[in-house]
């Protein structure tokens, strides 16, 4: 969702390689290696989001073996599933790496999203109900108050989880899917409008159009809230230094 879009903190440019060798291989049964599997991608994933690992770094099977308690078939079986989600690409002999996306790609997905997004707000709107709206206003008034207290790092926590529960209300499975994985692509780009307190003032001011319209019932306005707030992002990224 447009919630998350620019408020996380900007490390993944800036976070060194400090890969170490290594080799870890725990045993599991057949049953064991798919939920973890699964569990293991998830984390791989946040972690790359979040920018524990830069663009282009090496991804060291041993190394993810150890930091996510997993073994290595099943580290293996995970960079597989983000290499087709856009997020890790192979190197012949080498392994993996995160792959680096440029800034007209991650517009261009912001772009996509953009239609994703609106549908989930509308779908929102549409669906949401009494005990969600409370949970909508409360989100609203501790985003109003993290950016007035200047704490961007919470903004960008309540960021988080008015996308995750936008999602949830929205009731719309492939949507969610669907802007999951375009949302990894491109959030390490949208991460540097993190730092700046003028943004932030914006940005949050966009997020509350969208809560009020779905609060409001309002699918259009959900939608159309959604909408403005991604041209800005791409506005805002396209002027970045």
């Amino acid at each position: 969702m447009a919630a998350i879009a620019d408020a996380a903190l900007n490390t993944a440019e800036t976070m060194p390689d400090t890969s170490a060798t290594g080799e870890n291989t725990p045993s599991e049964t057949a049953v064991g290696e798919t939920a973890i599997g699964e569990t293991a991608a998830d984390r791989i994933r946040a972690a790359i989001v979040r920018g524990d690992y830069a663009p282009n770094q090496r991804l060291i099977e041993a190394d993810l073996s150890a930091a996510f308690d997993a073994s290595r078939a099943t580290v293996r079986t995970a960079l597989l599933a983000l290499t087709g989600e856009g997020l890790v690409e192979r190197m012949p002999n080498k392994g993996s790496r995160v792959r680096a996306i440029s800034l007209e790609e991650a517009i261009e997905i912001l772009e996509v999203r953009m239609g994703v997004e609106g549908l989930c707000a509308a779908k929102a709107a549409e669906e949401v109900g009494e005990g969600e709206i409370a949970e909508l206003l409360d989100l609203r008034a501790d985003m109003l108050r993290a950016v007035a207290d200047g704490d961007l790092p919470e903004y960008s926590r309540l960021n988080q989880l008015l996308d995750q529960r936008t999602r949830e209300f929205a009731r719309h499975a492939t949507a969610a899917g669907v802007l999951a994985r375009l949302h990894a692509q491109s959030v390490r780009h949208q991460f540097k409008l993190s730092g700046r307190p003028l943004r932030a003032k914006v940005s949050v001011q966009e997020h509350v159009a969208i809560i009020d319209a779905i609060v409001a019932k309002d699918p259009d306005a959900a939608e159309q809230a959604v909408r403005t707030h991604l041209r800005s992002v791409i506005a805002a990224l396209r002027e970045l230094p």
